[in-house]
């Protein structure tokens, strides 16, 4: 099994942020990473793209350490309701997503979010009271009572 040496085009969790050079597995990198388009391969000519795309991420991104601790502050002491479809007993028409989310913290008075930062424990396919993590710093995250009702 060779190894590929790979620029991270988009945020792979457990793998790296956008702009990260990566050495993985062949068929990995093959496979999975380049058809979705998660990755390039490194060249030297990939090295400009790497320089915008960490650009875009040092804008995008949470500064400070205390900046992040304080945007989680504000997400511990917020009340986020999601209104979403759903039929009888609860069950949900689809399913809550990341951009729900995000959309629902904005409107609740929240701080603007990246919703590849937010985490869903899992499908969320009925209403009432569900926990989601945000990653607002590599070194902060934050958890989130959101409570889905019916629309």
């Amino acid at each position: 099994m060779s190894a590929s040496k790979l620029i991270l085009t988009q945020e792979v969790t457990g793998l790296g942020s956008a702009g990260d050079t990566v050495e993985v597995k062949g068929g990995y990198a093959r496979n999975y990473l380049l058809p979705r388009g998660l990755a390039i391969v490194a060249t030297r000519g990939a090295e400009k793209q790497v320089a915008g795309l960490r650009r875009a991420r040092a804008a995008r991104d949470v500064a400070t350490l205390d900046e992040a601790k304080q945007v989680a502050g504000q997400l511990a002491g917020l009340t986020v309701t999601v209104p979403a479809k759903a039929g009888n007993g609860g069950r949900l028409f689809g399913s809550i997503t990341t951009a729900d989310v995000v959309a629902a913290v904005t409107a609740a008075g929240g701080p603007s979010l990246d919703r590849r930062r937010v985490e869903l424990p899992s499908s969320i396919k009925s209403t009432g009271s569900h926990t989601v993590t945000v990653r607002v710093h590599p070194e902060v995250s934050a958890t989130l009572a959101i409570e889905v009702v019916a629309a």
